[in-house]
Order: C-alpha cells, then structure tokens, then sequence
C-alpha cells in the first residue's frame, strides 16, 4: 500500500499538466451533470425509510386524508371572537379568490351545520348548565332581543338593579358578564369604545374552549422547482392579511404557521449563511494554513486540492443521490472541515523532509513515504465513521453518509494525485528551521514526569463520561431544531399552551361507529389524554334528550326572541336610558359588595349622561356590533334537528370518515406532551389501548427511536470497521488497542462536555458522534505510527504542528454550523465543536502520557 501511495504521488508529479488537465476536465463535466439534475428535498418526512412501518402508517393516512397534508394554517385574532371569524371570512374569500397562488381553502368548524346543530356536539352535561344558565338570563336576553341597543342594554342594567332592591336578584353568577360591560362603559366613556363580544357573554363556556382565534386551512399552489416551494403563496398570503381593513386598524392581526412554511423557513434558515459561512470557513482555513505551512507555493495548492475534492463530492451526490435532505445539505461544509486535514499532514510532513532532503521530487516522495499510509488508514477511518450510516433507515444521515464518506476517499485520491501535480508546478521552497512546536518540546517533558497522574485524572473524567452517556438527554421534538424566530415558528409557539391546538396528538382509525365510541371513552380515562375527536362526536349519543332539552328552552324564549323591529334610537335616548339605571344602581349602592362590578357601571354611566352626541353613538356602535348576530345565531342553535350519518356535511365527513366505514380519532394530550418525557408517555399510554396509530405525536417518538437505533447501528458499525481496518494495517492488537481506547475517551468526553453545556441530542446532531471515531482515529493514527516507528517526542513532531492546524481548520468549518441560523444545523456544530475539543484533550494529552508510560516499562 506504501509503495502505490508512493507511485501515484511520482507519476502525478512527472505528469502534472496531464493530471492537473483530468481533473479539470472531470470537475467540469460533474459540476455540470450536479447543476442539471442535483436538487433539494425540504420534506422531512422522506428523512427516513418508506419502508419503516411507522412510515407505512403515516403514508396510509397521509392517502386517505390528503386535506391535511401540504397546508398553510393562517391563525386569524381578534379582541373579540366574533371579529376574529368576520376576518378570517373575508381572509377566506379573497385567498379562494387567488387562484394562481392557492388551490383550495376552508375554515374549520364554520357553516350551517356548527351554527343550527352546534349545541348537540356538547356532552350532555355541558349543554345543561348553558341551557340553564340562557334561562336563567331569560329577562335580559328578552329586553335585548327588543332593543338591540346600547338603551336596550341599559334597560337591562336598569332591571337587574331593580331586582337587586327587592332582593330578588343574584348577581354572582354574572360576575364575569356584569365586569365586561364595565370595562367597555369605562373605555366609551374615555372616549375609546370597544366591540364588546356578546358570544362571550351569552355562551361563555363554549366561547372559552374556542377562544379569540379562527383558522383558515389552505392549500397552497407549491412551487417543486423552487427551494422554498410555499414561498410565493406565502408572499401572496401576507400581502392579502396586510390589505385587510381589520389588519390595518390594528384591531385583527393574521399569522401563519404549517407543514409548508416550516418546510420553507427551516430550509430558509439553513441556506441562510451557509454560503457565507463556507466562505468564512475557507478565509479562515487559509489563515491556519499560512501559519501550517508559511507559503503560498503550499497554500494554494492545498486550497485547490480541496475545491477540487468538494467539486468531486458535489459531482458524486449528484450521480448516486440527486437530492439532497436537509442534513445532507451540510456535507460541503463537513467536508472542508475534514478533507483539508489529508492535504494539511502531506504539505507539512513535506515540509519536514525538505528540512533533511534539498531536491523537491524527492521530498514529494518521501512525504509520500513517512504519510501516505496515516493519511490512507485517517481517510477510510473517517469514511467508516461516515458510511456505517448508510445501511440505516434514517435515510437523511445515510445520505449524507454516503456523500461525505465516499468524499473522504475523493479528498485521499486528490491529496495523493493532483496537490503532488500541482506542487510540482509551485515547488516550494527548502526549510531552513525544524519543523514543530517549542512549547510542545516542553508538553513532552511534562507527561513524561507526570503520566501517571495524569493518566489519574482522565480514568476520573472517563467515569464521568460514561455516567453522562446514560443521562444525556434526546430531544425528540422536532420543533426545538427550527429557528424559533421566524414567523411561523412564532405563530405555532402561541398556540401550544392550549390542549386543543397542540401540535402533537395521535391519529387512530376505528373500524365503525361503535368502535370509535368505544375508543374514545378508553383514551378519555388515560390521565394524558385531555381530548377524544372523533366521527363519532359529529353524531353524539343522547339526542333525543337534548334535543328535549333544547327544544324546551326555545319555548321558554320564544318570546324573548321575536324579531321585531327596535325603536328609533337617538342620542337624548340614550342619555335617559343611562341615566334611568344609574339612578337605579345608586340606590341599591349600599345592597352591593364593594366590589360588586355593578357600582363601577353605575359611575361610568354618570359620565355618558354628559358625553357628546358622537360619542353616545359611537359606544352604542361599539357595544352592540355583534349583538343583533348573536341573537340571530342563538336562536339558529335552539332550532337544532337530529344529525344522522346521512345528513351530515361532506367536509366533516371527509375529514372524519372513511368510505369503507372506518372512522378517523384524534386522541389530544395535556400541556405536559409539549416536553419530551410528556410526549413519550403520552404515546405510551395511547399504544396500551391501540398498538398501531399514526400523528405528529407518534410520527414524533418513532422518529425519536429510529434515530436512536440507526446510531447505535451506525456507531456499532463503525467501531467494528474501524477495528478490523487498524488490525489489518497496523498489524498489531495493542497498537490496535491504543487508538481504539484513545476514541473511547473522546466519545466519554464529548458526552461529559455536552452535559455539562446543557446540550441534547436531536436528529440533526446524533451525526457527531460516529463521526467522532473517523476523526479520532485520524489524529490517533498519526501519533501511534509515529511512535511506533521510533519517534519519542510526539508533541514537539512535525506531526503534532500537523494536527493542530487541521484541528484549527476543522474547528472552522465546525464553527460556521454552530452560527447557522437553523438550529438542528447549529447544535450539529455544537456537538461536533465539543468532540473535537474532546479529541483533541485525548490525542495531545492523554494518548503521549499513555504512550510514554508504556516506553517506560518497554
């Protein structure tokens, strides 16, 4: 093997215009083939195997429910329920207007079915004490429903003070109802009236549930030919949500979140600095190599070596993959960080034997002869380390495994053929001083005088790393890798702390109605669970009795609700009608607890009594904008009739029901699955009742331990590749045995280092760790060759001055991932940083001390 290394660096230096000409030619001919047919896949889902049979039931479901796939979920937000869905109607209409930027767009639980049938959807107990409580407020309602006004509303006052004075009136219950009309009498009298939301008042426990947010699901027209394929529609979306009139005023606002703009974000933050910082990162490599190797005869020739190995690898990824995943996407800059090593140790060894030998061809040769096997055994360690990734069902890892791994045997071939062709042609000059470090002659003496201590301290800091190995956390969460800064990451951010818009339930297919019914109450028993969707809710048990209860509150307010038209209203109006129930709460004031909410309605009506005629109008405008619709809406509701398989709307039971029956559960958890022991226990517990469910909940476990078998299969692969490859070349089980302990003791570092930095592991850095035993064995090899070969001073070696500067320069690349704006990307770099440093602290420090220790007793 020596002598090929040494015979390919000779011919390539005699036939350097030849082999400088190939690889031009090459390159050119790939990077052509790379930009025709090389692409991007921003899809998260195709980062692991189809095949995987979690996979197979998210791909089942994704087919009988394409309606939830692909979709941009506008969130719409008011002060007032009613004024959030006014604008997300209008939102609606003019994005299903846009034909060229959206396909389709709906509004969940809107339309005549929620409006006239609504009620029935409520659990029997629920829409009892609604029920009562309209009852209850049967003289209020009824003076509204003839005076839809803001008189109408003080008449109402009026009585409810009356019958405080004859005792005849609780006011407790109205605590909440009776506040909100003093907060918005006190901002009318101020001269800032507010909508007042009647929804609220007359079903606050069903307006509560839903809360002051809409949505409205679209579809959007995707762009496959672009990098950000929702980009346009998103753009359209936003300049829509800006012309709205309510958006202007400030009194809605529209955010976005869904799978395609945190598709497209993420990839939009991945992108974002990773061509400045691979410029960054070869600005500064070419600042490690001018203090490596003091000269541009050297430096550009190993700059050029390495373009041209990344220009192989991107060829290569566009021959054997075609596309690249958001992982993958990060093997140029992985591969600068690593290959420059190869050609950083031949340039400096170079440098070494030019000190001994004048002639430059023969100082390429010997070069070739001290270095062409480390640097061959460091390549194909570091490939290993890449590779045992490729056989796994994490296919986002696997390709960029194979990228990466077949890139580290391009960057061999090129550190041995074309930096000797272009080195021949620069020929650098002779070296007049040894080539090392001063301050590593010192290191030297230091572990040799004090190895066994030293040796001490790391068996401490090894205990320690193995007890980190089993506390290190995985966060499963695939939120946690995206910038949490962009829009739609903000906008999911807002919705996680209510049950019902948690990202994270579980989807589960029942056989039959029955079935499904007898799910939901197994799933409502588990403590994780807060919520049970199903079809089956859409056609409730019970109607007859509801349908009873309902149908006896309608006659009961029957009168109460007849539409007729209200007196003219006029601003003198208005000013006796408040001041009639002022004078009726200031003489029940001492009947009131001090902070009864009535008192502060009282003195907010004393000041309307004075207020301008605008401002009368304006509070009365403000106070019944949404009445007159709730009572319309409110006897829509008492109107209900029975639901039945077959008069239900198509979209529910698109979204609810298969056509052979089945019949589509979606299981809620409580606020705790938002952390990742919550998630896992949630799907525990779901699994225990039903084995087999799908959902952003189950999708998110499961990629959680396919990820963690493909590294305990990679990294088993791996360490046992690189074992047999150190035993075939060294030829010796304890030189073979010294690297092997040396790389257990950088991954034991590099677990303590990530838990005392408060790093978790997640999908896009568990690639670290496999990789550390490439990079590990590429340092360890060199000084285990060295020092088998005779050298007994490692630090202070021409070798040692070699790792460092290719530690500098991978740290560099390591460095521009830790600052990507993505975070799975970015704590890649962290961990990757933090098993550099761990093998560096092995190989300078531990592995001389050990390696002197051993001289000692031999």
């Amino acid at each position: 093997m020596r002598r090929l290394i040494m015979t390919m660096v000779a011919r390539s230096r005699r036939n350097a215009m030849a082999v400088i000409v190939a690889y031009l030619v090459a390159i050119g001919l790939g990077l052509a083939y790379a930009a025709a047919h090389l692409g991007i896949d921003t899809n998260t889902d195709h980062l692991f195997a189809s095949s995987l049979p979690w996979r197979q039931e998210q791909i089942k479901f994704d087919k009988a429910f394409p309606q939830f796939g692909n979709l941009i979920v506008a969130v719409v937000r008011d002060r007032t329920p009613e004024g959030a869905a006014a604008t997300a109607k209008v939102l609606a209409e003019r994005v299903a207007a846009d034909k060229v930027h959206f396909k389709d767009v709906k509004r969940p639980g809107t339309g005549r079915f929620y409006r006239r049938d609504g009620l029935l959807l409520l659990p029997q107990a629920q829409l009892a004490g609604l029920l009562n409580a309209i009852v209850s407020a049967q003289p209020f309602l009824g003076q509204l429903s003839a005076d839809p006004s803001a008189a109408g509303l003080f008449k109402a006052l009026d009585l409810m003070a009356v019958g405080v004075g004859a005792g005849q009136a609780n006011l407790t219950p109205y605590t909440d109802q009776l506040k909100s009309f003093e907060a918005a009498l006190d901002a009318a009298a101020a001269g800032h009236p507010r909508p007042l939301s009647w929804q609220s008042l007359i079903t606050p426990g069903v307006t509560k549930e839903q809360g002051d947010v809409r949505f409205v699901l679209i579809h959007p027209v995707l762009d496959h030919g672009s990098l950000e394929p929702g980009g346009a529609a998103t753009a359209a979306l936003r300049r829509i949500a800006a012309s709205l009139p309510e958006v202007k005023s400030g009194d809605a606002s529209v955010s976005y979140t869904g799978q395609i703009p945190l598709s497209d974000e993420q990839f939009a933050s991945l992108k974002q600095g990773m061509v400045l910082g691979l410029v960054v990162s070869v600005v500064l490599i070419t600042l490690w190599l001018l203090l490596a190797v003091r000269s541009w005869r050297m430096i550009l020739p190993i700059l050029a070596t390495l373009l041209a190995g990344l220009a192989l690898t991107i060829s290569f990824a566009g021959i054997a993959i075609g596309t690249l995943n958001l992982i993958s996407v990060a093997f140029a800059i992985l591969f600068v960080g690593l290959a420059v090593d190869f050609a950083i140790q031949f340039c400096v060894r170079m440098r070494d034997v030019r000190r001994r030998i004048d002639d430059p061809a023969l100082a390429l040769i010997g070069a070739a002869a001290e270095a062409g096997m480390q640097i061959a055994l460091a390549s194909i360690a570091t490939a290993c380390g890449f590779l045992a990734f490729v056989p796994t069902s994490f296919v986002g890892v696997a390709e960029l495994g194979l990228i990466a791994g077949i890139g580290m045997i391009i960057a061999f071939f090129c550190t041995v053929t074309f930096l000797p062709a272009l080195l021949a042609l620069t020929w650098p000059r002779g070296e007049p001083e040894r080539i090392g470090f001063p301050l590593g002659d010192w290191g030297d003496a230091a572990l040799k005088r004090h190895g066994r201590p030293v040796l001490a301290l790391f068996a401490i800091l090894a205990l320690a790393g193995i007890v980190s190995v089993g506390t290190l956390r995985f966060d499963a969460n695939p939120l946690d890798t995206q910038n949490p800064n962009t829009e739609a990451m903000r906008t999911l951010k807002t919705l996680l702390g209510k049950s019902v818009t948690n990202p994270f339930y579980v989807d589960v297919l029942a056989k039959d109605l029955p079935a499904a019914r007898n799910l939901a109450a197994r799933f409502g028993k588990l403590p994780e669970v807060s919520q049970v969707i199903s079809g089956a809710t859409f056609i409730p048990e019970h109607q007859e009795a509801k349908l009873g209860m309902i149908q006896q509150t309608q006659q009961i307010l029957a009168p109460s609700l007849l539409d007729e038209p209200p007196p003219a209203l006029t601003p003198a109006r208005l000013r006796t009608a408040a001041a009639k129930a002022a004078a009726e709460i200031a003489k029940v004031t001492d009947k009131l607890p001090k902070e009864s909410p009535l008192l502060g309605i009282g003195q907010a009506l004393g000041k309307l009594q004075s207020a301008p005629d605008a401002v009368l109008m304006a509070m009365n405008a403000a106070l019944t904008k949404y009445l007159p619709g709730e009572l319309a809406r409110l006897n829509d509701a008492l109107s209900a009739q029975r639901i039945t398989a077959g008069n239900l709307p198509q979209d529910v039971k698109r979204d609810w029901f298969l056509p052979d029956g089945q019949v589509r559960l979606q299981v809620i958890p409580t606020a705790a699955a938002q952390t990742s022991p919550g998630l896992w226990k949630f799907v525990d517990a779901v699994h225990r009742v039903v084995p087999v469910v799908t959902g952003p909940a189950a999708t998110t476990v499961a990629t959680a331990k396919t990820i963690l078998g493909a590294f305990r299969e990679a990294a088993s692969l791996a360490a046992v590749a690189i074992a047999i490859i150190l035993m075939i070349v060294l030829r010796s089980a304890r030189d073979s045995a010294l690297v092997v302990i040396t790389l257990a003791l950088s991954a034991f570092l590099t677990a303590l280092f990530a838990q005392l930095a408060g790093l978790s592991l997640n999908y896009a850095n568990i690639i670290a760790l496999p990789l550390l035993l490439g990079v590990g064995v590429s340092f360890n090899v060199y000084f285990v060759m060295n020092w088998r070969d005779g050298m007994k001073h490692l630090l202070g070696s021409a070798t040692a001055r070699a790792v460092l500067f290719s530690a500098l320069t991978t740290g560099t690349a390591f460095g521009s991932l830790a600052a990507s704006h993505d975070r799975g990307t970015a704590s890649m770099g962290d961990v990757l940083l933090l098993s550099l440093a761990a093998v560096l602290i092995a190989t300078f420090v531990f592995l001389p001390a050990l390696l002197y220790s051993l001289s000692r007793r031999e």
